[in-house]
């Protein structure tokens, strides 16, 4: 893939200060920002250092590939990508909560590295938009689910949807927490759209997340991008 180099990709806004820095070792032209110090090199040899590389990361990712194939796609190292998706996962900013919405809570059952060590994936769902407004990923406790429902209690909601679950109703605001019937009907199919999608959700399958780390980055791509 080639690089143009008028333009630097860590600067903010389009910087011209690029000058020749030299060749590689294997005849490449390098080039240097005057401004931020960052080097590139017109082209490279091997993918995984081409930053055209994260747009493939983040499509397979939401499109259901587990880390194995995506590297096979990509053609790069499964460590490499695990990094990339890492890396990606810091730069993506949670979504601004929305003031007087209704929402919807729930939680999902997955586990990592072992079958028998048990966690629940807490998310929020702002009805009108659909969009996941916060996740928090732990045991089944109030703890777990307050870091969630802390997001949606201030931006003063006028209603909060959830299943039946009693620690709900010790952390929620009677006026405003509802659990009537088909009341989460947004959310739940947002869990079947999440089994469906993402392998390492899916029920009976043998793809599963081995680190809290990149199962939260990936889920960050998955809402968030």
């Amino acid at each position: 893939m080639a690089f143009k180099p008028s333009s630097c990709t860590r600067c903010v806004g389009d910087c011209v200060k690029i000058i020749k820095y030299g060749k590689t070792k294997s005849g490449n032209q390098r080039f240097i920002c005057k401004i931020c110090g960052k080097t590139k090199v017109e082209k490279y040899i091997y993918k995984a250092y081409c930053s055209e590389l994260n747009d493939g990361i983040v499509l397979f990712t939401k499109e259901g590939l587990g880390i194995r194939s995506t590297a096979r796609v990509l053609k790069i190292s499964t460590t490499t990508l695990l990094r990339r998706i890492v890396s990606i996962a810091q730069n993506i900013k949670q979504p601004i909560i929305s003031m007087n919405k209704i929402y919807e809570v729930d939680e999902i059952k997955t586990y990592i590295r072992r079958k028998d060590k048990l966690i629940w994936i807490v998310y929020a769902l702002e009805r009108e938009t659909r969009k996941i407004i916060n996740f928090h990923i732990g045991r089944r406790t109030n703890n777990t689910l307050n870091v969630v429902l802390k997001s949606v209690t201030i931006s003063n909601p006028l209603a909060v949807f959830t299943d039946k679950l009693k620690h709900y109703r010790y952390l929620i605001d009677k006026k405003v927490h509802k659990t009537k019937r088909f009341g989460t009907n947004h959310i739940e199919r947002m869990n079947l759209s999440l089994r469906t999608h993402l392998k390492r959700l899916n029920r009976r399958t043998i793809c599963f997340s081995r680190s809290k780390l990149v199962l939260v980055s990936i889920l960050k791509i998955y809402f968030w991008i």
